[in-house]
């Protein structure tokens, strides 16, 4: 048995859990407040992010670290493409929503409107949301543009950057800053991930004090 200890809108954490679902592998989800570095939690990441799995033989953190292991564990359905070129481009674009995305767009959106208050740290910052509302509009238009070249963001077939970007859109959707009708192939590739089985549980998702917009979990947005 897996166990994953997570927190529902951390997009590091959403990542490894859609790789978990598409592989089909049993996990149970331990909610994780990771900010209040209960003990026991430091123990197993000194660290104190999220994610953290553990199985019988390991506790692993880093959303990428823990992707990979899981993609040479259980290689079906493969989420990286044969040939080290293409390999190349899903780290890449993985690297690309993990940290230029999430530092420019994530953490200004997200975290200011919603981590601040969950973790009592003040008020929202404006000139950090306004940074943050511009920010998402390049990246959007990026992904417009991979997508008008490739039917999914790193080439022919699904990857782990595509579930590294719908990580972190689906965290902006739960809070309605994504504008989806900015660019239709984007809004289209998201229909697909979003209709997929493994992006049910993040759909039932629900954070207290933040609940979902209409369309969040509406396969029909």
């Amino acid at each position: 048995m897996h166990k994953l200890y997570h927190f529902p809108l951390s997009p590091f954490s959403r990542k490894v859990r859609l790789v978990l679902a598409e592989k089909k592998i049993e996990v149970e989800l331990v909610e994780e407040r990771y900010w209040e570095e209960r003990a026991d939690f430091m123990r197993l990441n000194p660290g104190g992010q999220v994610p953290v799995l553990r199985t019988d033989k390991l506790t692993l953190s880093d959303s990428t670290a823990i992707c990979e292991y899981l993609e040479e564990k259980h290689p079906e359905p493969a989420l990286f493409p044969q040939g080290a070129e293409r390999r190349a481009e899903v780290r890449r674009l993985n690297a690309w929503f993990d940290d230029k995305f999430y530092r420019e767009v994530t953490l200004n959106l997200l975290g200011e409107r919603v981590n601040k208050k969950i973790m009592g740290r003040g008020y929202p910052d404006s000139k950090n949301v306004k940074m943050g509302s511009t920010k998402v509009k390049f990246h959007i238009d990026y992904m417009g543009w991979l997508l008008d070249r490739r039917r999914w963001l790193a080439g022919d077939r699904m990857t782990l950057a595509d579930f590294s970007a719908a990580a972190q859109l689906s965290c902006l959707d739960y809070i309605s800053d994504v504008d989806w009708n900015r660019n239709e192939l984007v809004k289209d590739w998201y229909a697909k991930i979003k209709s997929r089985p493994a992006f049910r549980s993040l759909l039932a998702d629900q954070v207290a004090g933040f609940p979902q917009p209409p369309h969040y979990s509406d396969l029909d947005f």
